[in-house]
């Protein structure tokens, strides 16, 4: 094979360094190239397109593990129904919208600290009243300052 895209053009195209490119060739994510005469990597057209893949899905949050299950899942498929990015997808929403509801607890509790105008974080987590979630730590020290 004396044409296909060298290492720098399909990293360039894709967005990536050729660090990037190497490591998901190494982790299987991208098909080893051919090489050329001189023993360049030689790259298809596609390469560009699984690395474009590959980086669209983990900035929607899968792992590379993940990422490497639903390319092998797609070369595999064949025309037969297999559990693919519908499923994942799903599952990563449920997750993200956990994240979510975690992410809102933990402002609500930092919009109050704020509010409360919490300045010592160790008189506050002794005191009753205060909006951060000790509540170990405050029950234990009531007898503290009544306020942040």
């Amino acid at each position: 094979m004396s044409t296909g895209l060298r290492s720098g053009q399909v990293a360039e195209a894709a967005g990536v360094n050729i660090q990037t490119l190497r490591y998901y060739e190494r982790r299987g994510l991208l098909a080893e190239p051919e090489r050329s005469n001189g023993g360049h990597r030689l790259y298809r057209e596609d390469a560009v397109t699984t690395l474009r893949v590959i980086k669209a899905a983990q900035r929607l949050g899968f792992t590379l593990e993940e990422v490497a299950e639903l390319l092998e899942a797609g070369r595999h498929r064949h025309g037969r129904p297999v559990a693919g990015l519908q499923d994942r997808a799903a599952a990563k929403l449920a997750e993200v919208d956990a994240k979510i509801a975690d992410l809102t607890t933990i402002r609500t509790a930092l919009a109050a600290a704020v509010d409360a105008g919490c300045d010592d974080l160790t008189v506050c987590a002794s005191s009753t009243c205060c909006p951060i979630p000790f509540t170990n730590l405050a029950e234990e020290n009531r007898h503290a300052e009544p306020c942040c």
